[in-house]
């Protein structure tokens, strides 16, 4: 009889522990159109695998660059820091999971106690010790209704988030670091561009002062040649500025100097074009971006909250035991009849709380709302940064190539201006026009490169690219 009391107890024990009050979770449904803008319906039937399936090393195969995420990767201070915040995220699980077990803890005590004689029936007071040891469990709860367990779920999905978080910062800093890298590319191509230019118009300044003191021309050519001569040097003046900004930015990326002769012969004219990547579909991004994933366990853990909060209502159930030994005198711990234990189940129900628990449980309620608002909210910040990227990607392409056959033009205006004024045909200030539009459609040609590179990182980005590691030369074979 005593064993079937025992069974139907253990029974109630667990179908009361299977109650769980956290609300089913479903995932809200995107708030953003099923495609991207302009990628029609064959938009995802190319052979290109999509981005997040594809490692940093391969996109950007280029070994300089590829060296300089691999810094950053090592020594970046804002990646350590999403590191450190993901060991805080894990010990905190552990340390809400190890509630839901009963933690056991050794005693050993001893008493010495003085009893005055008014205390006691003879009138005689007496000095008693009193020696114990032994194993408690204290205050343990059983989790009938879930709560213990819905904090637990929490823990997880606040420790999930950090890690998507982690991810976040990993995929940023690679495109931070290979947008930098680019930057400082076409700074070189600048700078060459400049100096270049300004060596041209020393050389014109030169003719023009010759020809000017010789009589030939009057003294309006020598000042609109001195004009762009300084107007060259104010733009090499500007471009050496920006590269050493450009250079100080990937230093604290990277988290350390950059490597000797690593900025040496570098130049965007003639490096490999990034490839073009597949948009896909925006469920994909639930997928392939972290930040988005993360936003999804914040809610998770926002919804175990909510459970958390109801069970707060329900009766509490704690119990603490006690067993050991005990005696009067230090020689007897150990002998028979010296054993001792306790059971003491106690059970707690909230009557009045002041509206305490309800509170609670709105605030749960509505930090799940939010917390709804931020996960649309990351769905549509990645949608639009899918589309800028798109978008962008068509419109560079384009107006590189226009800028190209501009330049081309420019260049061969400027050849038939010096012909022309070396033939008395036109005036020195068709020279100096000419080659002031040229030097313009050429930095501007070289910017546009720039801009059409960086943009293809961004795309590599907002599609959840630059997450895997790939091969790599050292090792062998790291993932």
């Amino acid at each position: 009889m005593r064993f079937h009391s025992a069974c139907l107890a253990l029974i109630l024990a667990t179908a009361l522990t299977a109650c769980s009050q956290v609300p089913v979770y479903q995932r809200p449904v995107a708030p953003v159109a099923e495609r991207f803008p302009g990628t029609g319906q064959g938009a995802t039937t190319q052979p290109v695998p999509p981005a997040a399936e594809i490692a940093w090393r391969d996109y950007f195969a280029d070994p300089r660059l590829n060296q300089l995420i691999e810094l950053g990767l090592a020594h970046n201070r804002d990646l350590r820091v999403a590191v450190l915040a993901i060991e805080r995220a894990r010990a905190a699980y552990q340390i809400q999971r190890a509630d839901q077990l009963p933690s056991l803890n050794a005693s050993t005590q001893h008493t010495r106690q003085r009893t005055p004689g008014a205390a006691t029936p003879a009138g005689i007071g007496f000095i008693a010790d009193f020696y114990q040891v032994g194993l408690a469990s204290t205050a343990y709860e059983l989790d009938f209704f879930g709560r213990v367990r819905a904090l637990g779920e929490a823990a997880l999905g606040n420790y999930l988030a950090t890690d998507e978080a982690r991810r976040t910062t990993h995929i940023g800093l690679v495109s931070a670091i290979a947008q930098s890298w680019l930057a400082m590319l076409a700074d070189e191509d600048l700078l060459r561009l400049a100096r270049e230019t300004l060596t041209s118009r020393e050389a014109s300044v030169r003719l023009a002062r010759l020809r000017f003191e010789g009589g030939v021309v009057p003294e309006t050519d020598l000042q609109q040649a001195l004009t762009l001569q300084e107007g060259a040097r104010a733009a090499l003046a500007q471009i050496t500025r920006s590269r050493a900004l450009n250079e100080n930015t990937l230093v604290l990326l990277i988290g350390r100097s950059l490597p000797e002769g690593l900025a040496r012969d570098v130049s965007m004219t003639g490096r490999p074009p990034l490839a073009d990547l597949p948009a896909g579909l925006p469920s994909d991004l639930l997928i392939h971006r972290p930040d988005i994933r993360g936003a999804e366990q914040t809610l998770i853990a926002a919804n175990a909250n909510i459970g958390a909060a109801r069970a707060a209502f329900f009766p509490r159930i704690a119990l603490t035991t006690t067993a050991g030994l005990a005696s009067r005198e230090l020689s007897g711990l150990f002998s028979a009849g010296s054993q001792l234990w306790s059971f003491i189940p106690s059970i707690s129900l909230p009557i009045f709380d002041g509206g305490r628990n309800q509170a609670n449980l709105e605030s749960a309620e509505t930090n799940r709302s939010i917390a709804v608002a931020q996960y649309e909210k990351s769905i549509q910040v990645a949608f639009r940064e899918v589309a800028d990227a798109l978008a962008s990607r068509a419109a560079l392409a384009d107006q590189l190539q226009a800028l190209r056959a501009q330049a081309a033009a420019e260049s061969a205006r400027v050849l038939l201006a010096d012909l022309r004024y070396r033939g008395g045909v036109s005036t020195f200030l068709d020279v100096l026009d000419a080659q002031r539009s040229l030097f313009a459609v050429q930095q501007a040609l070289i910017q546009t490169q720039l801009a059409h590179q960086q943009n293809q990182v961004a795309l590599f980005k907002a599609l959840g690219g630059g997450w895997k590691d790939g091969p790599s030369p050292a090792a062998g074979g790291r993932t």
